[in-house]
């Protein structure tokens, strides 16, 4: 029986781009403020609310938008303009419409893997987003189970993968986000590839596993069946 039977993929920013999405919007809602605050104090501001947030409203587009108004009444002292809050409303829907355009390799990678072995999308963040990218992709026929959770934890990959698999122990994890992709993952037994992305959130970094058996960095997709193969 061979090692692997599930492999999970994270879904922004390793199936698609998603945070150069947060990355040109933060540069728009810095000069949209531009009147009424610096830029160093106003992408500060919005950074430690977006981290302050998540606890509130989850990971997401929805959670930043409203990080960013927050933001902006904050560092107005409350006068922020109607018109600029209206702005920042349309920034937050426009995220909410970008492309969906896999990277390359993926489809290959998955139509490779997908005869051999049960695939999930494991992915956190707003409902509605994820679940329109991922049809908006064309990937979801690849996908065995599309699980959207609010955050990736040891306990629920755990669940995860016992419930659409054979446990965590013949499972593995690949993402972008060292915290919420691999760290977790390993921890609960699985594999847990790591894949770096150009843009990188500050809450998805963190060191590298202890468990280095486990541990996999591979430079892009298109490594994974290789790897996949070798793990047997």
């Amino acid at each position: 029986m061979p090692e692997l039977t599930t492999i999970g993929f994270d879904a922004d920013d390793t199936l698609w781009h998603h945070e150069k999405y947060f990355v040109a919007t933060k540069e728009q809602f810095v000069t949209l403020l531009s009147d009424h605050a610096d830029a160093s104090r106003v992408g500060q501001q919005l950074h430690d609310t977006e981290i302050a947030n998540v606890l509130h409203y989850g990971f997401g587009v929805k959670s930043f938008t409203l990080s960013m108004v927050e933001t902006a009444i904050a560092v107005t002292s409350g006068k922020v303009p109607a018109p600029v809050i209206a702005s920042i409303l349309e920034l937050g829907r426009a995220m909410l419409v970008h492309p969906v355009d896999p990277f390359p390799g993926v489809r290959e990678t998955l139509e490779a893997l997908q005869p051999h072995y049960k695939l999930l999308v494991v992915t956190r963040g707003d409902l509605f987003d994820q679940e329109r990218k991922l049809a908006a992709s064309g990937l979801l026929g690849y996908f065995d189970e599309i699980e959207i959770v609010s955050d990736k934890t040891r306990l629920v990959y755990d669940r995860i993968f016992t419930r659409h698999g054979n446990g965590p122990g013949r499972a593995m994890m690949i993402g972008n986000s060292m915290r919420a992709d691999v760290v977790p993952a390993i921890e609960a037994g699985a594999y847990g590839v790591h894949i770096p992305s150009e843009h990188v959130w500050s809450m998805d970094l963190d060191d590298d596993p202890r468990d280095a058996a486990r541990f996999k960095r591979l430079e892009s997709i298109s490594a994974v069946v290789p790897l996949v193969t070798e793990i047997g």
